[in-house]
């Protein structure tokens, strides 16, 4: 029997068809389709709005939930001085959670049809269609439910009454994690940090996909050895030209 290959129709909704693509997923999946138009996801029109965020939501949704877990924890009695450190030591695990999700996680290799599909829909799509800017942050419901087991972590290692400023520090580093992560695909810096992480994110996507885990920084690329060669340089510079054409024209 001759085994015909899986073509993907995108001109029909994706999810469910890109678990058909078996092992052949990976390399289609790097394979990045540089537009801002957003693709169909669902047929169900509910579904497919509920993929779809605008990226000031999460600012607008998540930072008064921040300021409300820090005032929780000065109600239990946390000094006022101890809250910043508190905080910042939440927005540090994140920066560690960041980069492990994207390492472990966001890049498992899958060749099932339910292991694609779900690959795609978490991050395989962000990777197809980089320059989607109405996928690139994390849907607020979806956050919600990822904090529950986030919060029963924290309750078990940090202090009762530092708890909720410390979660609070973490979902604070996830704001600024997603609001980078939409600049560094559609702002277009020209030198400076901003640049910096461009150039490094851009090379993730468009070069060497098993290096470059980090968003907000590369610490933690650094501390495990994933840092992406020197030789990457020119290549993500040149495609970050071509990055902010394309802004420049739509």
């Amino acid at each position: 029997m001759v085994h015909r290959e899986f073509s993907v129709d995108l001109n029909k909704p994706l999810v469910f068809q890109v678990g058909h693509l078996g092992e052949d997923y990976e390399e289609w999946v790097h394979q990045p389709i540089v537009t801002k138009e957003t693709p169909r996801f669902f047929s169900n029109g509910l579904i497919e709005f509920l993929t779809r965020t605008r990226w000031w939501a999460i600012p607008l949704i998540w930072l008064p939930v921040v300021c409300w877990l820090v005032s929780l924890s000065l109600e239990n009695g946390v000094p006022v001085n101890h809250a910043p450190l508190t905080v910042f030591g939440g927005v540090c695990l994140w920066t560690f959670m960041e980069y492990c999700l994207h390492r472990f996680v966001f890049h498992i290799r899958t060749t099932s049809y339910w292991g694609n599909t779900l690959h795609y829909l978490v991050h395989g799509c962000h990777h197809k269609h980089p320059m989607d800017g109405l996928r690139l942050v994390f849907p607020p419901a979806a956050t919600a439910i990822l904090l529950v087991p986030f919060w029963n972590l924290i309750k078990i290692v940090v202090p009762a009454p530092y708890s909720h400023a410390f979660l609070g520090g973490g979902l604070l580093g996830y704001v600024m994690y997603d609001c980078t992560h939409y600049y560094l695909h559609h702002g277009k810096p020209l030198k400076g940090v901003s640049y910096q992480l461009k150039r490094y994110h851009m090379n993730h996507h468009f070069r060497i996909q098993d290096k470059g885990f980090g968003i907000t920084t590369t610490f933690w690329d650094r501390v495990f050895g994933t840092l992406p060669p020197k030789s990457a340089k020119k290549d993500s510079r040149l495609r970050i030209n071509e990055l902010n054409q394309l802004l420049r024209n739509n």
